[in-house]
């Protein structure tokens, strides 16, 4: 991977309306999600400004990232993009954990990833191929990620079938934090760890042994130019921001959720899940436009696979020791049927190697079923 030429962007109307500057035109909620929150005003309208204020900082982590990787040559600057990938939803999930807001968190975790499946890959598909008859993409590429998802779906199911063959039904939906045996737990931070080994051999595999297969060229439409100093300063101030937005919305959230009539698995599985990587989202759907359906796919399923190998393994092991109790790896049925369908849905349009504008149309589809679902839940 070569370092991209350096395009430092003009700060004028033409970067805000563009692809890449339009999140920074909500940098106004930041300090609005702050100020209201302090003054103790409405939850719902500090929920709405918290929500939005995370995506401008969600951007910022994710092209100090690039910006860094770019410098850093094709094996650290992998590493960077995977680890940073999701680093958002890391950080929202984090500070829901410690509030031992649990349904929030498992809701979270599989919106992200059917979200990645189902309506960014969907989106991507349906934007890139109108006017086109077919577009196509490494086949081999997107079946080693939709393996590791479906290898991450089978961990999940195993959790709650164990609830079920001891007589113990699945957690409703509603409750916040459900009370599990302590066997339970202990096998969750168990297969947390071994999921974490598959995300560290799928490490090496992709970008060691298989690079060239597994990694497609990220191809980036050119860095900033800013140097390896200011891309660790702005991926703090970054991470710092995505926190405190994070708090923030956390703190609302449930007061917000009875105002709207909206419960904490939905705003969780949706509107949470939207906003954490709403800017990496766009991006998938950008280059799919450009007919760049390798890195799009590998966006949409890469994404998901590191939300299932890792995100969610690091959140159940940081439960022992962050917030009021552990977070059991066993979600509600309604979260184990959407994630088992996505993960199927993932593997066959993997195995295909091609997309068609309708096709998307079919993805996005589904994801509309499964969030009016999720909303009469």
């Amino acid at each position: 991977m070569q370092a991209p030429e350096s395009h430092t962007p003009r700060l004028d109307t033409s970067f805000f309306f563009g692809p890449h500057g339009w999140p920074y035109l909500l940098v106004p909620f930041i300090p609005a999600a702050i100020v209201l929150y302090i003054a103790g005003t409405s939850d719902v309208v500090v929920f709405v400004c918290s929500t939005l204020g995370i995506i401008p900082t969600a951007a910022l982590m994710g092209r100090a990232t690039e910006e860094l990787a770019a410098r850093s040559g094709p094996g650290i600057g992998g590493l960077l993009n995977v680890t940073f990938g999701n680093a958002p939803e890391l950080i929202i999930a984090l500070f829901a954990l410690g509030n031992g807001l649990h349904e929030l968190v498992k809701a979270t975790l599989i919106g992200s990833i059917i979200g990645n499946i189902l309506l960014v890959l969907g989106a991507s598909m349906l934007v890139g191929g109108l006017g086109r008859q077919k577009q196509r993409f490494s086949a081999t590429n997107a079946s080693a990620q939709s393996s590791m998802l479906l290898a991450a779906a089978a961990a999940f199911a195993m959790p709650a079938i164990f609830q079920l063959v001891h007589g113990d039904g699945l957690p409703a939906v509603g409750v916040t934090r459900p009370a599990f045996d302590n066997s339970i737990e202990v096998l969750s931070g168990l297969i947390a760890g071994v999921l974490i080994l598959v995300y560290i051999a799928g490490l090496f595999f992709s970008l060691r042994t298989h690079r060239a297969v597994f990694n497609p060229e990220y191809e980036q439409e050119g860095s900033w130019g800013w140097s390896t100093r200011t891309s660790i300063v702005m991926l703090a101030i970054a991470g710092v921001a995505v926190g405190g937005m994070s708090d923030i919305l956390v703190h609302s959230v449930s007061a917000a959720s009875e105002s709207l009539g909206l419960s904490e698995f939905f705003i969780g599985a949706i509107v949470v899940a939207i906003v954490g990587n709403a800017a990496e989202h766009w991006v998938a759907v950008l280059v799919a436009h450009k007919d760049k359906m390798d890195l799009s796919v590998n966006i949409a399923i890469g994404s998901s696979a590191q939300v299932a190998l890792f995100v969610t393994p690091v959140l159940v092991l940081a439960g022992f020791f962050v917030g009021p109790s552990p977070l059991p790896l066993v979600f509600n049925g309604y979260e184990l049927g959407a994630l088992i369908l996505s993960a199927l849905i993932a593997a066959y349009v993997a195995h295909e190697g091609e997309s068609t504008w309708f096709e998307g149309v079919q993805l996005l589809a589904v994801y509309a079923v499964m969030a009016l679902v999720f909303a009469f839940a």
